[in-house]
């Protein structure tokens, strides 16, 4: 696997066949990508919603009508759609949870390292929570962490992907009831398989020269 030459063949999908499924074994090593993606001090603030269906991609396309209707055909064709969505809050019942979790995992090799890391990770969860006041956000940022993942490792998989921010998160915080489930809407990813007709396939890449976005230090 060259890394690079996945990075300069994989592109943003604008047309999916919709003939063509995903294999359910490549599918679960995407599922396991989204799973596994790191997050700051294993704060986890995610949830996906996944549509493999036409009735599951129908309810996600209720956010690409109107404004974004221009993403609806690139939803109802995917192969799969996945509505990333984040924490509305991450209180102490939440990092509990996840020290709970950790413990289960076998994460601590001794006693105390339990206490050290709930200890340094409400650090900066109340930092973000009371002195930034951006604990949103921040746990947004978490999930995009998730979005870049599932992107490299789909075009590792041979499968074509869009990342689609052109959505009605309102709406379909609405259509799934996700604020009262302690979620809310971030993004789509589509995934799939490319038509013959897309246009963006045979384009070239066009990325800002690396002495303009690198400094290298001596």
């Amino acid at each position: 696997m060259n890394l690079t030459d996945i990075v300069q063949t994989r592109y943003s999908t604008k047309e999916f066949d919709a003939t063509k499924q995903i294999p359910s074994e490549i599918f679960a090593q995407l599922k396991d990508l989204l799973r596994f993606s790191p997050s700051s001090v294993n704060s986890q603030p995610w949830h996906f919603i996944i549509a493999d269906t036409d009735e599951g991609r129908k309810r996600i396309s209720k956010g690409t009508q109107g404004l974004f209707a221009f993403n609806e055909a690139k939803v109802l064709n995917a192969s799969h759609v996945i509505l990333l969505c984040a924490k509305t809050q991450i209180d102490e019942e939440y990092l509990g949870h996840l020290l709970e979790t950790e413990e289960k995992d076998g994460r601590f090799a001794q006693s105390t390292f339990k206490e050290t890391v709930h200890k340094g990770r409400s650090m900066f969860v109340n930092m973000h929570r009371f002195d930034l006041k951006d604990a949103q956000h921040w746990m947004e940022k978490q999930v995009y962490l998730n979005m870049g993942t599932v992107l490299l490792g789909a075009g590792a998989l041979g499968v074509d992907a869009l990342p689609i921010e052109g959505v009605d998160t309102k709406t379909l915080n609405e259509e799934f009831g996700l604020l009262d489930k302690g979620y809310s809407a971030v993004a789509l990813i589509a995934l799939g398989y490319r038509k013959e007709t897309d246009f963006n396939a045979a384009l070239p890449k066009s990325r800002l020269p690396e002495e303009e976005i690198f400094t290298i230090l001596p």
